[in-house]
């Protein structure tokens, strides 16, 4: 697998970058893990429109879903529309989520005519674009979230999505090739209290615990530079699987 990261802002965009999306490719079949603010000009410089099989969304916060709005708007009107229709997997509920936020701008089923829309389900595996994947549920604030388990050609790449410390990062991430994982975060918080992100620290001892072979940190903010121990990503970063 190859992955290019065409994005990995944080809640506020680092300068000139954009926000998560995440593109795994084997052999012409790809799939863009997240798609938030930035990621389809981004992905523009490379192509005149991008052609993606699927787009697997972890939760809707903005930063990880903000230009699939977009995205619409090109497959009705703009250099997309003679494209196929990717597959559109969203969490739980997801798909009633998207006709509500359909309904206020006047469009409830503007997602569906766009996507073929798809739910997935916690720890079930799902098949897409030769891909497997396996969504677990992580730690974020109280809004349901998920992780992916990525795997093809006998490689796995674990991506934490947005997650504050928990058990189920570690299973997530088990011996795993590849672990991206977030590290919003400065120092951990230390009133506690129900997490939303990760410090660096943190990430280090999820992969660590979970056996995965590299470790890559991802959403991160300018103002927070790294210790030279840690191999960070950047817009444009691109990796063997």
């Amino acid at each position: 697998m190859k992955l290019t990261v065409v994005g990995c802002s944080p809640a506020w965009p680092n300068p000139g970058g954009a926000q998560s999306g995440y593109l795994v490719e084997v052999e012409g079949q790809r799939v863009l893990l997240d798609c938030g603010a930035g990621v389809l000009a981004k992905l523009r410089q490379l192509e005149d429109w991008p052609r993606v099989d699927a787009i697997c969304l972890t939760h809707f916060h903005l930063d990880h879903w903000g230009d699939i709005i977009p995205w619409v708007w090109a497959l009705w009107f703009g250099p997309a529309a003679e494209q196929p229709r990717p597959e559109l997997w969203v969490p739980p509920n997801g798909i009633r989520m998207l006709r509500e936020i359909g309904e206020r701008l006047g469009t409830p089923d503007m997602f569906e005519q766009s996507f073929q829309l798809r739910e997935y389900v916690d720890c079930e595996e799902f098949e897409t674009a030769g891909f497997r994947i396996t969504p677990r549920h992580v730690l974020h604030y109280d809004l349901l979230a998920f992780g992916f388990r990525v795997s093809c050609n006998g490689k796995t790449l674990a991506y934490s999505g947005d997650s504050g410390p928990s058990d189920e990062l570690v299973k997530l991430a088990r011996d795993a090739d590849l672990f991206l994982c977030e590290a919003t975060l400065h120092e951990p918080n230390p009133e506690g209290g129900t997490r939303g992100h990760l410090a660096a620290g943190e990430a280090k001892a999820a992969f660590d615990a979970s056996g995965a072979r590299r470790l890559l940190l991802t959403h991160r903010p300018k103002e927070r530079p790294l210790e030279p121990e840690f191999e960070q990503v950047h817009d444009g970063y691109e990796t063997d699987v």
